[in-house]
């Protein structure tokens, strides 16, 4: 058994899977390192949607009923302040 590995086939067997098991290593490292930076970009996005969404809600909050239906495209009729 030790003759095996201590014969140059043995030597070469022993260098090819240390370089695969770094190769390995490398690929599964750049795998995990590119899920987290789009696990981080995805989570930066979802709070620029919040940030507008709040902005959107508080100017909604602020409206009255007819500028309300003019900012949604609605007409409003002048005479009874009322959207159609």
């Amino acid at each position: 058994m030790i003759a095996i590995i201590l014969s140059p086939l043995g030597r070469v067997l022993g260098v090819l899977a240390v370089a695969a098991s770094l190769m390995g290593l490398s690929w599964l490292h750049g795998y995990q390192r590119g899920a987290a930076s789009e696990r981080t970009a995805i989570l930066m996005r979802s709070v620029e949607v919040l940030r507008e969404r709040n902005r959107v809600d508080e100017q909604a909050r602020n409206m009255d009923s007819p500028e309300l239906c003019g900012a949604l495209g609605g007409k409003c009729l002048p005479e009874d302040n009322d959207c159609q």
